[in-house]
């Protein structure tokens, strides 16, 4: 699902003022869908419409009430915008009551046209956002339930976890400080054939073999999770992976946050226990790669801390989020939470920080992070991410070039 709505169904009889309207919204880079009439438009009007509706009122034969009415028959949360002549203002004001998004004036001017749409197209995007969340939290799924974003890389880890999970196989969870590994291997337990054992969690640093044992019993029929697997003393590196070789009692899923070929090269990591790890590998990836994301999850955390803090949830500006977004992260989903509750006790420090930057450095830091993020998903591959991002090739070397990003940092390969 795209992030933000960018359709806008133009509804007008008349050819000229619609070809207008076409020109304004096209160069405001918006997709624009037209029709002559409520006949031609009906069909665009659906449950799932990622845009809104700009629609004259008088029109022959079915009229713009006629499809505002069907649009809220269609979806009651659908924005509808409607144009009006001078003589229909009371008519447009009555629509408003009827549940029309807003009324504009025609001739309508650019200025006073594209604040409204962008205000609409907005509001439309936070109702999709919402309802995909409830429809994942609703199918039960632990991955849509508990690990939370609509970009595609976040729906590639949900499918990357599902299909491992129903291996049985060991695991190893990587990622990034902050990430979530421990929440990941959670996850895979309770999508897996053991979900119905226990899932045990030790920290692996100075866990003697003896304690593994003891680990390994108590996770019998079920899962148990080593975090930070590097840490784990080398006679317990040897006698995990004998354990495993004999056939665990429960399912071993290891965790990583530290960079484990460097920790192999340098000796401290068992290299047959590394690469029978490996085997079922799942990469966390950094919020970084997904800076999409970042809104869907702060609002999520928000939510959360209110509940935990017996406070009512705050309002969350565009503006905040677009602060967010211009962060680096570095401690990933665990220093956003922290963000979120430090939002919700009205101490939001770090969107203040950024918001000082002025809008053209916040808005810069944003592009380059949506650069990179294009970048890693398609493993370095310049032509593919400026088509994933819909730019002209020549624009994105440009703006590759302006932030000095160089694609070949970004191949995994």
């Amino acid at each position: 699902m795209s992030a933000t709505p960018e359709t806008v169904l133009v509804v007008d009889d008349d050819a000229a003022v619609r070809e207008a309207l076409i020109q304004t919204l096209e160069l405001a880079d918006l997709q624009v869908i037209a029709a002559g009439s409520f006949i031609e438009a009906k069909d665009h009007i659906t449950a799932g419409f990622a845009g809104v509706i700009l629609s004259d009122i008088r029109m022959p034969g079915r009229d713009g009430f006629h499809l505002l009415g069907h649009a809220q028959a269609v979806d009651g949360e659908l924005p509808v915008i409607l144009l009006t002549g001078e003589g229909d203002i009371p008519m447009a004001v009555e629509a408003m009551g009827q549940g029309a998004f807003d009324f504009l004036e025609k001739p309508c001017a650019a200025d006073d046209l594209l604040p409204v749409l962008q205000r609409a197209l907005q509001t439309r995007a936070l109702v999709l956002e919402n309802r995909h969340l409830k429809a994942q939290l609703e199918t039960g799924d632990p991955a849509a339930r508990m690990l939370h974003g609509t970009s595609r890389i976040a729906e590639d880890l949900r499918r990357r976890i599902r299909a491992v999970a129903r291996t049985g196989a060991e695991v190893l969870v990587t990622g990034p400080p902050g990430a979530g590994v421990s929440k990941v291997a959670e996850v895979l337990h309770l999508m897996s054939p053991f979900a119905g054992g226990p899932f045990v969690k030790r920290p692996a640093a100075a866990l003697e073999v003896g304690a593994l044992d003891e680990a390994l019993s108590a996770a019998r029929g079920g899962s148990l999770f080593l975090d930070e697997i590097a840490a784990l003393p080398r006679p317990t590196q040897y006698a995990l992976l004998d354990r495993i070789e004999q056939g665990p009692e429960a399912r071993v899923i290891a965790g990583a946050t530290a960079d484990l070929a460097a920790e192999l090269q340098a000796g401290r990591m068992h290299a047959e226990l590394y690469y029978r790890l490996d085997v079922m590998p799942v990469r966390i990836p950094a919020l970084s790669e997904r800076p999409e994301d970042i809104p869907v999850l702060f609002r999520q955390y928000v939510a959360q801390a209110a509940e935990q803090a017996g406070l009512p949830v705050p309002e969350i500006s565009p503006d905040h989020l677009a602060a967010l977004m211009a962060q680096d992260w570095p401690g990933n989903a665990r220093s956003l939470m922290s963000a979120a509750m430090r939002f919700v006790l009205g101490m939001p420090e770090e969107s203040q920080a950024a918001a000082e930057l002025g809008l053209a450095e916040q808005m810069a830091r944003v592009e380059r992070s949506l650069l990179v993020a294009a970048l890693g998903r398609q493993n370095g591959r310049a032509s593919e991410a400026a088509k994933a991002l819909k730019l002209p090739r020549k624009t994105f070397y440009d703006k590759l070039a302006r932030y000095g990003i160089k694609p070949e940092d970004y191949r995994r390969g």
